[in-house]
Order: C-alpha cells, then sequence, then structure tokens
C-alpha cells in the first residue's frame, strides 16, 4: 500500500512541477525530489518503500538509475536489484554487467537473472515483465524467458 501512495504522491508532484515551471525534472533531479520527500517522511508517517529509480535524460543523452531505500538513502548505481531475489540477482549483475552494454546484451543479462529466481524461488513465478528505458521513451519487451 505504501508503495502505490507514495509512486502516486510522487507522480503527481512531479506532473505539477512541470506545468508551474515548463521544465520536465532530470532523473537526478527526481531521485533527490523522491529522497526529500522519503527524509521528511521518516519521522512523521514513514513510508515502507525500497525502490530503483531509472530514466533517461535527453539534454546529456544519457541514462542513470538510482536504489533507494526505506530510510531514504539514495545511491547512483549502474546496476541493482531489491527484494529476495537481490540475494542472488546482484551477484550475478556484477558478473556479467560490463559499461556500454547493448540492447541484446542486457536482455541476455535478464534472461539469466529470470532463469536464477525460477530455480531458487520455491514459489513458481512465470510471468515477468521487461521494460526498455531509452531515448525513445519506455516500452515493454517480450520477456527474454519466453
Amino acid at each position: 500500500a505504501d508503495s502505490c501512495q507514495f509512486l502516486e504522491f510522487i507522480s503527481r508532484n512531479v506532473e505539477l512541477y512541470s506545468l508551474v515551471n515548463g521544465v520536465q525534472l532530470t532523473t537526478h533531479a527526481l531521485a533527490n525530489f523522491t529522497r526529500n520527500e522519503l527524509a521528511d517522511a521518516l519521522r512523521k508517517g514513514p513510508y515502507q518503500v525500497n525502490m530503483l529509480i531509472g530514466g533517461f535524460d535527453a539534454k546529456d543523452g544519457s541514462a542513470s538509475l538510482y536504489y533507494m531505500d526505506y530510510l531514504a538513502s539514495c545511491q547512483k548505481i549502474t546496476r541493482g536489484a531489491h527484494g529476495y531475489a537481490s540475494y542472488f540477482v546482484l551477484g550475478l549483475l556484477d558478473k556479467l554487467y560490463k559499461k556500454g552494454m547493448s540492447q541484446e546484451e542486457g536482455l541476455d543479462a535478464i534472461n539469466q537473472c529470470i532463469k536464477e529466481c525460477k530455480n531458487r524461488f520455491i514459489i513458481d513465478k512465470s510471468n515477468f515483465t521487461v521494460k526498455v528505458v531509452d531515448k525513445d521513451g519506455i516500452r515493454s519487451v517480450a520477456s527474454p524467458s519466453e
């Protein structure tokens, strides 16, 4: 419940900022705004959310990814996971990640992570959603494991 409510709150405030100022927030600015809101709520009514914030900034032509936890710590990262899957997926991502990967290489890495999840989790999770964030926007791609 906290995740949905917090996401809605951040989305609407970023949209309002964009309408009032006529400027889209960069991924870095969005991550810092989100971190600030989490930090403000920490002592009033904390949200139990951990998140990855990713985006593509057209101005400098680069993508970025931020990890944020429920204590409002924020770190720019090159690869990430959270939840139970992170215990074994992060090691695999450390092994497979290389700077300047193509989309095809990235999808291969995701496919290996999905296979690892299917092997290690007792619960049968058969449907995965894979999305690409790039200069063309956000789009879903067929899960590489299908």
